[in-house]
């Protein structure tokens, strides 16, 4: 993946074109995260992350989070965002915003405009003016390179 200047001080990973596609085998049977259960042996199908991820190639992107502003949310600092530019935000949806020339990921609230932080230590945003670069619509981060 090679990073690109979509707007001065965030660099975007794009998405890469992967030719044959991956897929990866999708168990039918849960997995428990409370008591364990008796997985059936029994693949349901086989996954292909864009399917899951990407509904508007044209309109999607990559960047990693910088800073612990949304750790309380489970985004770390150095995870892989997914970004759609045209999806509609909403009240609740965690978004890419521009605020006076700085761009940051937060929990976005309506109808009262404020940028929600995921962590008591950051002040919430009451911007004046707000452009929104997209609406984050998944993230992915690794279990085995973060030891707490």
């Amino acid at each position: 993946m090679k990073p690109a200047e979509y707007a001065p001080g965030l660099t975007l990973l794009w998405l890469p074109v992967f030719t044959p596609r991956v897929r990866v085998p999708l168990y039918a049977e849960p997995c428990a995260a409370g008591f364990p259960s008796t997985a059936a042996d029994y693949v349901e199908k086989e996954l292909d992350l864009n399917e899951l991820c990407i509904r508007r190639r044209a309109s999607t992107f990559f960047v990693r989070a910088s800073g612990s502003s949304m750790e309380g949310l489970g985004l770390y600092d150095g995870d892989v965002m997914v970004v759609d530019r045209t999806e509609e935000a909403s009240h609740g949806d965690i978004v890419i915003a521009e605020v006076e020339g700085e761009f940051s990921v937060k929990r976005l609230q309506q109808p009262r405009l404020a940028l929600l932080p995921m962590n008591p230590a950051y002040p919430v945003i009451y911007p004046e003016e707000l452009q929104l670069l997209g609406v984050v619509t998944w993230w992915f981060n690794s279990t085995r390179a973060r030891r707490r």
